[in-house]
């Protein structure tokens, strides 16, 4: 998925690291990770999650959406978590 930076507020930052993920772990598995559609979420703007594994190698989950900012996509996340045991082994096969 293309987009051209990350778009931070002092809302999402905060929401995102409720569950301990760091920024810059979010962004790894943003631009790292493997990204899908979510349209069970899409009310009234596209979503999308990435999963992926962070640089130290825990698994993670992220929600986001793409907000246009003058000439650029920047992916912004709503939502991260590490994930639980069993969903790290779904991912892992």
């Amino acid at each position: 998925m293309d987009f051209s930076g990350f778009d931070w507020d002092a809302a999402n930052r905060e929401k995102c690291q409720t569950h301990g993920v760091s920024l810059r772990e979010i962004e790894w598995v943003l631009q790292h990770g493997a990204v899908a559609p979510d349209p069970v979420h899409a009310m009234s703007e596209q979503r999308f999650i990435a999963v992926g594994r962070t640089q130290e190698g825990r698994a993670t989950f992220v929600a986001f959406t793409l907000r246009h900012k003058g000439d650029l996509w920047l992916a912004r996340p709503f939502s991260a978590r590490y994930m639980h045991a069993k969903e790290a082994r779904l991912y892992g096969q």
